[in-house]
C-alpha cells in the first residue's frame, strides 16, 4: 500500500472530525451511542480518531449516515468540506 498524501491524511482527518460532531449532536457519549446503534464503543472511537492515516470507508461513513438519520450528501454538506 503506497504512502497517503497530506491532502489525503488531512481529508481523513475531516470526516473523523464531521463524524464527532454528528454524534455529539445527537447528544450521546460514545458509549451510548455504540450501544443504541449495536457497535462497540472502540468502533466509534476509532471513526472519530483523527490520528488514524487509514480513516474510514464510505461504506461506513453511510452505514453511520444511517444511524442517525441523515444522507451522504448531508454527511459532506459542511464547512469541514468547503474547500475540498
Amino acid at each position: 500500500m503506497s504512502k497517503l498524501k497530506s491532502e489525503d491524511i488531512e481529508f481523513n482527518k475531516r470526516v473523523a472530525l464531521r463524524v464527532k460532531e454528528l454524534r455529539l449532536n445527537v447528544n450521546k457519549s460514545q458509549s451510548k451511542f455504540a450501544e443504541a446503534h449495536f457497535v462497540d464503543r472502540q468502533i466509534i472511537s476509532r471513526w472519530e480518531n483523527t490520528k488514524d492515516s487509514r480513516g474510514i470507508s464510505i461504506h461506513t461513513i453511510n452505514r453511520f449516515c444511517k444511524m442517525i438519520n441523515i444522507s451522504l450528501k448531508d454527511f459532506f454538506d459542511s464547512e469541514l468540506f468547503s474547500d475540498c
